[in-house]
């Protein structure tokens, strides 16, 4: 069994992020880690491989500097790194990123694809799906359990209080959930490995079917308007009401002018 893991380096938000003055990341400013809904995939993915002898591969967009999460991978078990980096891709939105990903896994042999529901930077939980739109793949997106089954995968899919199963006949693309497990830790002998690791680069030139016209910022059909770090609130309005009835009097009259109730 073959089995890709797309993942992404996104911004440590606890260090703060940076824009540049297109109103698009700063990537290169800032510290970075890999995305958590991605590494719960890549350790479903590896749990796949200590059970059936799979081979993991890891695939990532992004500047250099994100071998940096492929490496981490490959500590962790992960057979093989791909990065996709360009200075033409840059700026992509999810049609982008996912037309640049899918024109990569089109040079790659997988029975299943793993990306994650959804990035911490972009919170869309597009990219999965629309890869596998592109690619012409059944989906099935939220898992919280994943199982292959003879030539078939199966998914518990979260939905509300309960869940959904899902099986599918691969190749197939599923989206996993942060919650779907706990990712284990590298290890001395996989960083060592790591270290030693060949990560394979492509380049626009390696991306199989994809037009000019669909990549980077220019091939992007949305386009930021404004970005700003979080808004800091003020420190509000402190009221001391003599008793109980007042406090809630002050509370409904504060929602009824908010047009609230």
């Amino acid at each position: 069994m073959k089995i890709v893991v797309c993942i992404k380096q996104v911004p440590d938000t606890k260090g703060g992020v940076k824009f540049n003055p297109d109103g698009t990341l700063d990537r290169g400013a800032m510290l970075a880690i890999m995305n958590p809904d991605d590494k719960a995939g890549l350790e479903a993915a590896l749990r796949l491989k200590d059970q059936y002898g799979a081979e993991v591969t890891v695939l990532t967009m992004g500047l250099p500097k994100a071998t940096d999460v492929l490496r981490e991978a490959i500590a962790m078990g992960a057979d093989k790194g791909v990065l996709v980096t360009d200075r033409v891709l840059g700026g992509a939105d999810t049609w982008a990123t996912s037309t640049t990903i899918a024109g990569a896994l089109r040079n790659m042999e997988y029975d299943l694809i793993i990306t994650g529901r959804q990035a911490i930077d972009g919170d869309t939980a597009q990219v999965g799906p629309q890869i596998a739109e592109h690619l012409g793949l059944p989906v099935i997106s939220y898992a919280q359990d994943i199982k292959v089954e003879g030539d078939k995968v199966v998914v518990q899919r979260q939905y509300d209080d309960r869940y959904h199963v899902v099986e599918v006949k691969m190749p197939a693309l599923v989206t996993a959930l942060s919650e779907l497990n706990d990712p284990r830790y590298m290890t001395p002998g996989g960083i060592f490995d790591a270290c030693k690791a060949e990560i394979t680069t492509w380049g626009r030139a390696d991306l199989k079917d994809v037009e000019d016209g669909n990549l980077g910022l220019n091939g992007s059909p949305t386009k930021i308007a404004k970005a700003s770090d979080k808004v800091r609130k003020g420190a509000g309005e402190k009221v001391t009401p003599d008793s109980p009835d007042e406090a809630v009097a002050y509370i409904v009259g504060k929602l009824k002018e908010k047009h609230v109730i």
